[in-house]
């Protein structure tokens, strides 16, 4: 078995259905409907069925998706929203660019996902809410975290990024929080040629205040009622998306197969796996691992000829951008633990059966540093 192994391969989709995609492209053009416009709506339509919200609303990635969310609910200057530390920095983004304070959690020491009971020690009087990151494609324990939420009268917000199709106890990602935000940045389980990003509710209040929003403090074109953006979903993304979604349950299947395929045939001692509760169903858009010396690992993969990296070698807490808010080493421990040893796998639905042998067989050689 030889050949080079990507951590992801996105040429592979696109030579799968290239016409599509192209035709679909080719009507935006035609009809230059490139901000916004028909096909970007059109889209916004088929994710909210999709996800099973009332409404959905395209923007233009996904950190402007939370930075959205957080406006929706109010949130500013003086409120504190607590975010996991274990999650792409984007996460705390939404919360920071509202003027507000992210104040970091720690993950749990097996599902590495937020932590109920970090989540409660975080909480002040100035806490306005809580999100929750499906972090990897494994949902986070909601039911758990919207307890503590309801008992203190916060918001949970979803952070979807990573988990389009994911679900908790049979309810899809995306309709659990107050409101879900989503990325289709490429490589994420539904992606866009370029950026793109959802925010799915059932208010209808929260949808129309996100679509001002996005449209420059728009109801009525010229006619500006609060201090907008720029966030619109470009009508090219739209069109790429919705040729997209017609496949994401077959991409999600597949995934899903690799995805336990691995769990049960890595058997080496030295790497340890997410768990994965019962009550949920992951949709593996990363597969992580931990290892003693993460750094030989993705060496050792490397010399084989297989991609690896880290999601994500610094935990949020410990950023440069959050030095002044004086967290420190020993402060999210699970967190910390898992950045530092911490190695994804290659996984996408179009791995061949050579490929995903290769990389257990590999798992299973490796010796240590």
């Amino acid at each position: 078995m030889s050949g080079h192994i990507k951590r992801i391969d996105l040429t592979r989709d696109y030579e799968a259905h290239k016409a599509e995609y192209q035709e679909a492209i080719a009507k935006v053009c035609t009809q230059t409907a490139f901000s916004g416009g028909k096909y970007a709506d059109a889209f916004d339509r088929e994710f909210a069925a999709y996800v099973g919200s009332k409404y959905a609303c395209g923007v233009n990635n996904g950190t402007s998706a939370l930075h959205c969310a957080m406006l929706a609910l109010g949130v500013g200057p003086g409120d504190e929203v607590i975010v996991p530390a274990n999650t792409y920095i984007a996460t705390a983004w939404g919360v920071s660019y509202t003027g507000a304070t992210p104040v970091f959690a720690d993950c749990t020491a097996d599902t590495w996902e937020l932590d109920p009971a970090s989540v409660e020690k975080k909480i002040t009087d100035r806490t306005k809410g809580i999100i929750g990151v499906h972090l990897y494609g494994q949902p986070f324990d909601f039911g758990a975290v919207k307890e503590i939420a309801d008992r203190h009268n916060l918001f949970v917000v979803e952070d979807c990024a990573q988990a389009h199709g994911a679900k908790f106890e049979g309810r899809n990602v995306g309709t659990l929080g107050e409101l879900a935000c989503f990325s289709f940045y490429p490589g994420k389980n539904l992606y866009a040629f370029g950026e793109g990003g959802s925010v799915t509710c059932d208010k209808e209040a929260y949808y129309k205040h996100i679509t001002r929003l996005k449209n420059q403090g728009c109801d009525v074109r010229y006619y500006h009622d609060e201090i907008g953006y720029n966030y619109r979903l470009e009508g090219i993304q739209g069109a790429v998306l919705s040729v997209s979604l017609k496949y994401l349950p077959g991409w999600t299947a597949r995934r899903q197969e690799i995805g336990e395929r691995y769990l049960r045939e890595i058997k080496n001692p030295l790497i340890t796996m997410q768990r994965h509760p019962e009550n949920t169903t992951p949709v593996y858009h990363l597969f992580v691992i931990t290892v003693p010396d993460h750094e030989d690992f993705v060496k050792y993969m490397a010399d084989a000829d297989v991609e690896c990296n880290m999601h994500y070698p610094v935990p949020c807490h410990l950023q440069k951008a959050y030095a002044d808010l004086g967290y420190k080493e020993g402060d999210c421990p699970n967190a910390e633990y898992l950045a530092s040893h911490c190695v994804t796998l290659p996984l996408f639905p179009e791995m061949t059966e050579e490929e995903i042998e290769r990389v257990i067989a590999l798992c299973n050689a490796y010796k240590g540093a």
